[in-house]
Order: structure tokens, then C-alpha cells, then sequence
């Protein structure tokens, strides 16, 4: 089977690929760009070279969110399949030229993804953070049970009581957990105090999923 021909032209008798670094070089002379310019030139192209590589790792429900063109989805697609150094590496080379070609704004949309990825949404954040401030209450505060049982109906009460308890037993005191600060390091938690957060995540996820639900009925 022959192989498709590449896209360039012919410069003193040698083919210049299109989108490569010669490529690149010749139309910013063509231009009439300084070298700081091309150096510049080449900076963005690696930099969509290596963002390409790291959309290979991005969540598909976050890649679904992007919209990306058809094409370099594709590309991603079959980079992801091949195994085979070399042909990994011309894939890549292929997605990079593709993502040379790609909206601004799709570039920014897509680091932004990553790094949501890396690091979590604000939305994520703050719910985490909400968590953490509910467990410490439930620990705490024996007043904060009934306000936490009153907006978050459906957690077992049962089993909620007994993480409690054994969270406040697990803590240290005292002599130990002035030791642990004294040494730089926080104060160990048990099992419970994990399972304890678990539990309070899992119960504000599904309170926000059930408002949801709701809300999109009343919209239908």
C-alpha cells in the first residue's frame, strides 16, 4: 500500500514538511521576523507539542467537555493505541501539527482542563473544604449532629454516632499531641476520622445530585 504523500513544498531542491521546524523558520523570514521572534515561533510550537502530549492523560468526561475537532480527537485516539516507539513518536508529531492548527481559545480551554485534572475545580475545592469543616463540627461539637442530620436527612444516623465516637477516642491528647506538634508533624488520626469524612463527602454529594434532580424536573 503506498504511503500518503506529506503536505510542503520544495526550497533549493530539498521538501520542507509543512508545520515543521524549518517550516516554521522559513515563513518567519518570509515574514520578515527577527530571530528573537522565531526563537519565539519555536518556543509556542513546543509548547503545543507537549500540550498535545499531556491531553493523551486527561479524563475522558473532561476531553468530552473540550469539543475538540474530530481530527485531533482521532489522533489522541491512535496515539493512545500505538505501542511502537517510533510510531508513537510520528503520531505525536502529527498531533502536534494538529494542535499548531487549533483555536486559541480551545488551547486555553484545554490546559485549563489539565490543571483542573491536577489540582481540582473550584467547585471540588470548596466542596472538599465544606467537608472538612463539617467533620471537624461533628467531632467537636455534639450541637452539630442534629443540625447536620436536619439538612442531610438520608445519613445514617447509626452509623454516623459510632464514627463520631471513635474519632474522638482515636485523637490524641495531651503529652502525645503536643509531642506530634512539637516535632513538626500533625497530629495522627485513626481510621474513623477518615471514614468519618467519607461519609460526610458521600452524603453532600448526593444531597447536590438529588437538588439537581430536582431541579432539572421542574425545568422539564
Amino acid at each position: 500500500m503506498s504511503r500518503k504523500p506529506k503536505k510542503g513544498y520544495f526550497v533549493k531542491g530539498h521538501f520542507v514538511a509543512e508545520g515543521s521546524e524549518l517550516d516554521l523558520q522559513l515563513k518567519a523570514e518570509l515574514k520578515g521576523t527577527t530571530e528573537a521572534s522565531r526563537t519565539d515561533m519555536k518556543r509556542e510550537s513546543d509548547a503545543l507539542q507537549q500540550l498535545g502530549q499531556d491531553l493523551l492523560t486527561l479524563r475522558s468526561d473532561l476531553q468530552a467537555r473540550l469539543q475538540l475537532p474530530d481530527k485531533l480527537q482521532d489522533a489522541l485516539a491512535e496515539a493512545r493505541r500505538i505501542t511502537n516507539f517510533e510510531g508513537k513518536r510520528r503520531q505525536m508529531q502529527y498531533v502536534g501539527k494538529l494542535m499548531r492548527q487549533l483555536d486559541p481559545s480551545l488551547v486555553v480551554a484545554a490546559r485549563a482542563a489539565l490543571d483542573e485534572q491536577h489540582n481540582g475545580s473550584a467547585t471540588e475545592k470548596l466542596a472538599l473544604h465544606e467537608a472538612e469543616q463539617w467533620r471537624e463540627r461533628l467531632i467537636a461539637d455534639d450541637g452539630a449532629l442534629p443540625v447536620w442530620m436536619e439538612r442531610f436527612p438520608r445519613t445514617d444516623t447509626q452509623q454516623l454516632r459510632a464514627l463520631i465516637r471513635q474519632a474522638r477516642k482515636d485523637a490524641p491528647e495531651g503529652k502525645e499531641a503536643n509531642v506530634q506538634v512539637s516535632q513538626g508533624l500533625a497530629p495522627r488520626k485513626g481510621r474513623a476520622y477518615r471514614e468519618l469524612f467519607q461519609l460526610v463527602r458521600e452524603q453532600m454529594d448526593e444531597a447536590a445530585l438529588h437538588a439537581r434532580h430536582e431541579e432539572s424536573e421542574r425545568d422539564a
